[in-house]
């Protein structure tokens, strides 16, 4: 039989940029002291209480002009940048529409601004008209008007009085950042500061951070780029614990057709091409440079790849992060102004498959009915139970969970209930059978493995819907390839869980374990750790008997747990522990107000197991190997 590690070269995947992580939310501290004055971080209340100089520019949606002079009767005017492909700021577009409703009858006008230097009047108008926008939204080339007032993100909001002074800038509210959603916000802070000032009261609070995209501007070689924090420094002292860092500037020329586009191709293009999981396409020079700024700031900051382990601990056939020589080339290539290069010299586009990714399914089962997902918000999980309708025992040899709308699934889970007396099910009534996430991959097993699915069994699809800003539908599915003979051996999905732990109110650091001890010889090939909203790190610790040495072994460590991310863990080679082995989990959770995902009221509520995403979860999911005992014409084999 074929090593495992060459048939989980099916595992490998690509590095995705899901726009929640794309972005960095603030400009910190400076590269180096020499360019301590152009990369300082600017204060959040820049310009705050300075009059802006009159403009004028088109809207994209009627062609004519629109001046700030044409709203001089108005007691209050807001400048909100806007981009027609930025996730957060589409989240944001419902609820600028409900304050335009809300305020305009107070004399308040708003005005989108568009100084993306790619957005073209066409697609500002349809996003415009998609979204029912009540307010014009003006096109601002070469980003003139972002210049004057310093915007540097979509979704930021600068207040003007009736003298046009700014009195507030900074985000709209705090229901979205990047990676998480509230069901409200918090601090409604435009309105809030609208409030006060139609009331002739002294506005609060004058700035706020802004989560939002990078407003795409021309960059040239030698542009001052901001150093970005790293966002999970656990991740940061992990890497460079076994790669250090390379300084972008003394690695000498990059272009895009030599590095960059073998380098998107390889780690960008399998979610960031038409279709899938991500917001924008990475397929072109085009679409690359357009991105550039944004691109180098998930690197920098560390937001992407998605891939939280850390490396000290196991060997990951689907291992992509980026290596210290590949972030630094694509660092450079942005400092030096994104230049092409030769185009001769471009690697041939990708062929990329169409439909399922596990080829044409034996078998595809689907939700009953379309789904509805609200604009706005948050939703609980949805289970849809799904009969399979087989009438004999059935080896699935690969499974792909499936949303017809990406754009809305955070995430599925497909269970199975076996029927009793079948001889799978052991660990409960549902049995886990596979996943999908963005970033994630479906689940193709080597040959002579396969996910046994007994006859009469029954599928639970489980659904987490994220909103998008606009009502959209979906009616995920689950295709299946059937193994074409009797597999050597049966991969089980094991759930090591802790489901009678309690964190605290307030609790910043709350620890949860939970364990198996193997009754058998195993063969682990994956894990899958699984918590909500709290979740902070998880780690898995093999235990050996003492006939064993008596030893630890940490088999997964992940020290920034990231619930937007659902990784599947595979190892390239299959990990064998004796019997008696005991896996435990160990895993921490923040019930804080340091948490942004949380609101203040949770934050002041004990949590305990349950479904949906406000509650909580502690599962430890392994993927072993079992024999499956061979007919009398075949012999035993090992993987």
């Amino acid at each position: 039989m074929p090593s495992f590690k060459a048939q989980t070269n099916r595992f490998q995947t690509l590095l995705t940029v899901v726009f929640w992580g794309l972005l960095a939310c603030a400009w910190l501290e400076p590269f180096s002291a020499s360019a301590q004055e152009t990369r300082q971080d600017p204060p959040l209340d820049r310009l705050v209480g300075t009059k802006i100089a009159p403009f004028s520019r088109t809207d994209a949606t009627t062609g004519k002009p629109v001046a700030l002079t044409d709203f001089k009767n108005s007691r209050a005017v807001v400048l909100v940048f806007t981009g027609t492909d930025c996730p957060i700021g589409n989240l944001l577009m419902p609820r600028l529409v409900e304050l335009q409703k809300r305020y305009q009858g107070q004399g308040v006008q708003l005005l989108a601004i568009n100084a993306n230097a790619s957005e073209t009047a066409e697609g500002v108008a349809q996003h415009a008209r998609e979204y029912q926008l009540n307010f014009p939204v003006l096109l601002d080339p070469g980003a003139t008007l972002a210049e004057a007032v310093q915007a540097r993100f979509t979704c930021e909001a600068v207040l003007l009085d009736a003298d046009g002074l700014i009195r507030y800038r900074g985000a709209v509210d705090d229901q979205y950042h990047y990676g998480v959603r509230r069901e409200r916000p918090v601090h409604a802070f435009l309105a809030e500061a609208l409030d006060a000032l139609l009331a002739g009261k002294p506005v609060d609070t004058t700035a706020s951070s802004v989560a939002g995209c990078p407003i795409e501007r021309d960059l040239k070689s030698g542009t001052p780029r901001p150093r970005i924090q790293p966002a999970h420094p656990e991740i940061l002292e992990a890497y460079k614990a076994v790669e250090p860092d390379i300084d972008p500037s003394t690695i000498g020329p990059v272009d895009y057709a030599r590095q960059i586009a073998p380098l998107l191709q390889q780690k960008c293009q399998g979610c960031h091409r038409p279709g899938q999981v991500a917001g924008f396409s990475l397929l072109s020079y085009d679409d690359a440079r357009r991105w550039a700024a944004g691109i180098a700031q998930v690197v920098e900051e560390r937001r992407m790849p998605p891939w939280h382990a850390d490396p000290r601990h196991g060997q990951f056939a689907n291992d992509r992060h980026l290596t210290a020589q590949e972030r630094a080339a694509l660092l450079a290539w942005v400092d030096q102004g994104t230049p092409r290069g030769d185009q001769s010299l471009e690697p041939p586009a990708r062929v990329w498959p169409e439909g399922w990714s596990i080829g044409t399914p034996d078998l595809i089962l689907e939700i009953p009915a379309d789904y509805t997902v609200k604009p706005e918000g948050t939703l609980p999980y949805q289970r849809f139970r799904v009969k399979t309708g087989f009438t004999e025992d059935k080896w699935a040899q690969a499974i792909e969970p499936q949303p017809t709308d990406r754009a809305v699934v955070h995430h599925i889970i497909v269970y199975m209930i076996p029927p009793k007396g079948s001889g799978t099910g052991q660990h409960g009534d549902m049995e886990h059978l596979a996943a999908y996430a963005p970033g994630d991959i479906q689940t193709v097993l080597p040959p002579g493995v396969a996910k046994k699915i007994p006859a009469g069994s029954e599928l639970i699809i489980e659904v987490h819907y994220t909103p998008t800003g606009k009502i959209r539908i979906d009616r995920s599915r689950v295709g299946f390839v059937f193994a074409k003979e009797r597999p050597k051996f049966r991969a089980v999905t094991i759930p090591i869980l802790n489901q009678g732990f309690e964190i605290p109110a307030g609790a910043s650091n709350h620890e949860v374990r939970s364990s198996v001890t193997l009754p058998s010889e195993s063969r682990v090939i994956g894990f899958l750790p699984h918590m909500h909203l709290r979740g902070k790190d998880f780690i898995y610790t093999a235990h050996l008997p003492d006939k064993s040495a008596g030893h630890s072994e940490i088999l997964l460590s992940v020290p920034r747990y990231d619930f937007a991310w659902q990784n599947y863990y595979w190892l390239t080679e299959p990990k064998l522990l004796p019997q008696g082995t005991t896996i435990e989990c160990v895993a921490h959770f923040d019930n804080s107000a340091a948490n942004r995902a949380l609101t203040d009221e949770q934050t002041k509520q004990a949590v305990r197991w349950g479904d949906q995403t406000w509650e909580e979860m502690m599962i430890g999911y392994i993927d072993t190997l079992v024999p499956v005992e061979p007919k009398a014409d075949e012999p035993a084999d090992t993987p």
